[in-house]
């Protein structure tokens, strides 16, 4: 299980990057902070979604499979900041703590629902 978490691991470190990317180009361009996150979320998601089906879990990336993941992350990321806003967090502080979230509960969703195998 440790070299499996090593792998969603780094396509963890890839996602951030294609996510960070993503927002500071859409930024860039004049569009506001929500807008350009949001689209950075649903890139770098997608991007993370094909890349554990290929490379980590060894699955069959489907539409169901794509949908449960995309709202499962969606739901978390969109809990997070609520918290953080309820709680005044610094926004450093709220990257910090999704990231972390994300990374370890992310792991076990994709693993034990996402993809688990079938019997």
């Amino acid at each position: 299980m440790y070299k499996l978490f090593v792998r969603y691991a780094s396509v963890g470190v890839m996602n951030t990057a294609v996510h960070w990317a993503v927002f500071f180009a859409v930024h860039a361009a004049g569009v506001n902070q929500a807008f350009s996150n949001m689209s950075a979320f649903f890139i770098a998601v997608t991007f993370s979604f094909f890349a554990n089906a290929k490379f980590t879990f060894k699955g069959t990336a489907t539409t169901g499979r794509y949908l449960i993941y995309l709202g499962f992350m969606g739901a978390m990321a969109a809990s997070v900041g609520q918290m953080s806003d309820s709680l005044h967090m610094p926004s450093i502080v709220t990257l910090i703590t999704f990231s972390v979230v994300s990374l370890v509960m992310g792991f076990f969703y994709s693993k034990y629902i996402v993809f688990r195998e079938e019997k």
